[in-house]
């Protein structure tokens, strides 16, 4: 397995979500993926999806038809190592009616009859252990158990269980995707090899949450880097970088603004191990296309230089 502390700089980008079947193993997801690595990106997160019906379901479906089968995943992975990039595998639960995974939630105790915490993590554990068995297999640098997951943040003992149960099937690196302003309430870092958490700070903001976010990993001794961080090219997005849905014209200006002001301050701290930036769909819009597309992806804007540029520099600067 590899040390923890060798991952830095995570020069990332996540790439191919939400796992639309049919889109990843296919000759316009290998031009994105590999239009993707040639941004100085030396690392990817593979990022795919579960579905459970409400917050309150305790099944989660996953592979085809839900979302990409074993078949992409594979592909996508091999394709990432092959283009020079190392690995973070990311299944991650969505809720079929739109409420937002981080409010999947069931009493905190057992109840008969009622859905359970218990039920939840016997499905949900499938799902990752189906995901550890293939970053086993494929030799996936990391794997990531969690995404956002606050109301079950909280579930300390199941999380417990469920990552012990990982390291039996996946021999590498280990994390939890926490949400913003969550790193300070997970009290189950010991049990992960890496921090990592949603960055999706506005742009003022930065300064102040890092101190935060500083005391928890001092205190871990854990690396940590941003597994999410990004902003939309609109306009307000870089006030409310996490809203997908703010109104606001294409705005390429205010994406670069965001990334200046994330890379400085990101950079500035010995102690963050990189970003794994949100997002590059694996269909991927024309690059005459970019300065009318108001979504998270840089390719063809400023952000896109920009971060390619910051990224070339984080990786010299800290080679051996």
């Amino acid at each position: 397995m590899s040390h923890a502390s060798e991952i830095a700089p995570v020069c990332g980008m996540t790439w191919g979500w939400v796992g639309v079947p049919g889109t990843w193993a296919t000759p316009e997801g290998e031009a994105s993926i590999t239009l993707m690595s040639e941004h100085e990106v030396n690392w990817t997160a593979l990022a795919y999806t579960g579905i459970q019906d409400t917050a309150f379901s305790t099944r989660v479906r996953y592979g085809a038809p839900t979302g990409v089968g074993e078949g992409e995943i594979t592909w996508a992975i091999r394709k990432a190592h092959e283009l020079g990039m190392k690995v973070c595998l990311k299944p991650v639960v969505n809720v079929a009616d739109g409420t937002w995974r981080a409010h999947i939630g069931f009493f905190d105790w057992d109840v008969p009859g009622e859905p359970s915490w218990t039920d939840w993590f016997d499905s949900y554990s499938d799902f990752i252990l189906d995901a550890a068995r293939i970053a086993e297999q494929e030799s996936c640098e990391m794997l990531c158990v969690g995404c956002e997951m606050v109301r079950s943040d909280g579930q300390e003992q199941h999380w417990r269980r469920l990552i012990a149960r990982v390291r039996q099937v996946y021999s590498g690196l280990i994390t939890y995707n926490c949400d913003k302003y969550q790193e300070d309430r997970v009290s189950w870092w010991d049990a992960v090899d890496l921090i990592s958490s949603s960055g999706y700070y506005p742009l003022n903001a930065w300064e102040r949450e890092l101190d935060r976010i500083e005391e928890v990993v001092r205190a871990s001794g854990k690396p940590f880097f941003f597994m999410e961080a990004g902003c939309p090219s609109r306009v307000g997005s870089p006030d409310l970088p996490n809203d997908w849905s703010l109104v606001g014209g294409p705005s390429g200006q205010a994406q670069l603004e965001y990334y200046q002001e994330m890379f400085r301050a990101c950079r500035s701290r010995d102690w963050v191990g990189g970003l794994m930036l949100w997002d590059w769909p694996a269909r991927l819009y024309d690059a005459d296309e970019a300065s009318t597309n108001d979504d998270y992806c840089p390719y063809g804007k400023p952000a896109g230089a920009f971060m390619a540029a910051q990224y070339a520099e984080w990786k010299s600067v800290t080679s051996p």
